[in-house]
């Protein structure tokens, strides 16, 4: 069992070869420019600093047959200012390279770090946008006591899918890749940014159970886990500061169901319904619980169906564990990688709170890839899942529902057929019009058939429900903490890299409040729950810049999501 203390303890990186020193002098010189206006742009009490040392670098693995190691890491933590990257490393090569020989990797791929002269840290340099100063937002803030956290949401990359993927990350040297590597780096990003939640996806169960959850509790966290289904080895963890909050209701997802193509993949989410922790002489009445969710959706990129119906049953259980007695909703925070694109059918179906999908190809669900050239391809027909798995077309459980007439009821085939030769079933209607051979004849009773005495009451009927045709909705009123596009760079946001493509797949979602519909779109305002902050995400080109992701700086192939809330708190008090 692995603790931070000892983690936070162990020896430095030892450097491993001078290769660099040849591949320096044919690198590009744009990534000097980059450097030098980053480093202009940069207030004088940001520049970093290169330190002696670095207690938490990056450990690199070490065995009885070689030192492995990157080049020379030292840093300095900037913990004075939240814009500057949590574990900013800066490489200090032609230090290392002049006063420590060079340790052979046998078997190892060339691999070529970023110049000196352009630290990692610079170039993956993410910004804190402080929201709470825009006009809008202070409006709503100035005379509101509000309950601050914040939430991070990061796919931390399950060791078992590196090794059982290695072609997806031929451009990162073996050794960035070892989770003995990672796991420090992870933590020192998770540790600096310090969270109040943390909804973390791709969880590897035996490094849960044996360094992360010790680890975090030791950082002050409460944490709960649920391992995907089947034969996986990985899950979804949510983490919470139990000086922060305290634990209403925890409701485990499967979304694996025994019999429907729709429902047969092993992916799982985590409910969680909180209670924010206010300081001594308030009551916990003067504050709203908070449901927070995590999930990792289906990868597929042809089987957009399977991923809407995953949605689907996630959001039926947050409308359950979210809705109040008087039948509104507790503020909602849903994080996690839903391997969807920002404006695909299934990002503006939690996002606009509609979906009109029948015909609609399963591989358009999510956008990810374009097969509109294939031949044939999936289409999704209404309804999408049946009646049986109890989640209307409204995305609630059906037990959540109430029927629109009081009385209506639906009941099962079996005991409606048994009205089928019933007395009032077999009496000729006396305005029927007369056709012989038609309705002129009263069909006999046969012998097996039980009669009325005989016949047996629906033990279970249900409130009837109908099903829209191919129409899904929800009312959870759900918005995007970012908004996937960089104005001051004219690109788009990515969270994760995969072959050297960026792509955003990863959202943190909250509650707010509709304003108005514009082409086809909702617009939000802040409702009780207001984002007073996130960290800036990266532009594909800046990531490339930096060997893509993993790397020696990220340990992730995704990059972490962090936003920070307020939510109101009453003027309520302890009588």
């Amino acid at each position: 069992m692995t603790s931070l203390r000892e983690l936070n303890s162990s020896p430095e990186a030892t450097p491993c070869a001078d290769q660099q020193l040849s591949e320096a002098a044919l690198a590009s010189s744009d990534l000097q420019d980059h450097a030098v206006a980053e480093q202009a742009r940069l207030p004088a009490e940001e520049t970093v600093t290169v330190a002696d040392s670095a207690p938490w670098a990056a450990v690199v693995p070490q065995t009885d047959q070689q030192i492995a190691g990157c080049a020379g890491i030292n840093a300095q933590v900037l913990n004075d200012d939240p814009a500057v990257l949590a574990w900013s490393l800066a490489c200090d090569a032609e230090t290392v390279a002049a006063e420590l020989p060079a340790q052979p990797i046998q078997d190892a791929v060339p691999f070529c770090p970023v110049l000196t002269e352009v630290p990692y840290h610079e170039i993956l340099w993410r910004d804190w946008e402080d929201l709470s100063v825009q006009t809008c937002v202070l409006e709503q803030v100035s005379n509101t006591p509000l309950f601050e956290f914040r939430v991070m949401s990061y796919n931390i990359l399950a060791q078992d899918l590196v090794e059982q993927g290695l072609d997806l990350y031929v451009h990162c040297h073996p050794d960035i890749l070892n989770w003995n590597y990672r796991l420090p780096n992870l933590l020192q990003e998770i540790q600096h940014w310090n969270p109040d939640v943390l909804c973390l996806q791709e969880v590897q169960e035996n490094h849960y159970w044996e360094q992360l959850e010790p680890t975090f509790k030791e950082m002050g966290f409460a944490c709960f886990y649920k391992r995907r289904t089947g034969t996986k080895t990985d899950g979804c963890a949510v983490c919470y500061k139990h000086s922060r909050f305290q634990l209403i209701s925890l409701s485990p997802v499967e979304y694996f169901r025994p019999g429907l193509d729709i429902l047969n993949r092993d992916n799982v989410g985590l409910v969680l319904l909180l209670q924010p922790v206010l300081p001594e002489g308030l009551d916990l009445k003067a504050i709203s619980p908070l449901c927070v969710a995590n999930t990792h959706v289906l990868f597929n990129p042809r089987r957009g169906d399977i991923k809407l119906a995953q949605v689907a049953l996630l959001l039926a259980e947050i409308d359950k564990i979210a809705r109040t007695t008087e039948g509104s909703y507790y503020p909602v925070i849903l994080c996690g990688d839903l391997n969807s694109v920002p404006d695909s059918p299934l990002y503006k179906f939690i996002r606009n709170g509609e979906l009109s999908y029948h015909g609609m190809p399963a591989w358009k669900v999510s956008g990810q890839e374009d097969f509109s050239q294939q031949l044939y391809s999936r289409k999704l027909l209404a309804p999408l899942w049946p009646s049986s798995l109890g989640v209307t077309d409204n995305c609630q459980y059906v037990t959540q529902c109430q029927p629109k007439k009081p009385g209506r009821r639906e009941y099962s085939r079996d005991f409606l057929l048994q009205f089928r030769f019933c007395d009032v079933a077999c009496e000729r209607p006396p305005h029927l019009v007369l056709l012989e051979g038609v309705t002129d004849v009263k069909p006999d009773r046969p012998a097996h058939w039980p009669k009325p005495a005989a016949m047996v009451k629906d033990p279970d009927p249900q409130p009837f429900i109908p099903r829209c045709s191919g129409v899904i909705q929800h009312g959870l009123n759900l918005t995007s903490v970012y908004s996937h596009f960089l104005p001051q760079m004219g690109r788009p946001e990515v969270t994760t890299m995969p072959m050297g493509l960026g792509a955003t797949v990863d959202y943190i979602f909250y509650s707010a409040e509709p304003v108005e519909n514009r082409a086809g779109r909702r617009l939000y305002k802040d409702g009780a729950l207001k984002l007073l902050g996130r960290l800036s995400l990266l532009s594909e080109d800046v990531l490339l810049m930096a060997n893509g992701l993993p790397n020696p700086f990220c340990s992730s192939d995704h990059l972490c999501l962090l936003a920070s809330f307020g939510l109101e708190i009453s003027s309520l008090r302890e009588s």
